[in-house]
């Protein structure tokens, strides 16, 4: 059995995969399928992504729906220093919201919540 989290965009998914590209040092591309013609082409049919060894699966749906992404699901980063942290989440956070601005909140010793300008959740924190 394996899992990963699944990011459906409706449109968008090659401009987030060029944020996610810009933004983590350690992007790996494990897959990229383009719609090939028709009324998608150029659409991310399915991707498969890696960040800090996690694999998220992506694509660009078809049918238009009237839901997008809610901050009740996040990815959550531990990050290695506080400038990595403070790096990720400028990057991620243009054009986005920050639920949580970058501080210290007692659990750790930087965090950072912010949905980027896709609406995809991001935790970032510094144990």
């Amino acid at each position: 059995m394996e899992a990963a989290p699944f990011l459906m965009f409706q449109g968008q998914a090659q401009s987030a995969l060029a944020l996610y590209r810009d933004t983590f040092p350690d992007f790996e591309e494990v897959l990229l399928q383009e719609h090939p013609a028709g009324p998608m082409s150029g659409q991310i049919a399915m991707a498969r992504i890696r960040l800090g060894g996690l694999e998220v699966m992506l694509n660009d749906s078809p049918p238009i729906h009237d839901f997008t992404f809610t901050p009740s699901s996040s990815i959550f980063i531990t990050c290695d220093s506080e400038n990595q942290l403070r790096t990720l989440a400028e990057r991620l956070g243009m054009g986005g919201a920050f639920l949580m601005p970058v501080d210290s909140y007692g659990f750790s010793t930087h965090f950072c919540w912010v949905a980027d300008q896709f609406g995809v959740s991001w935790q970032l924190n510094l144990p």
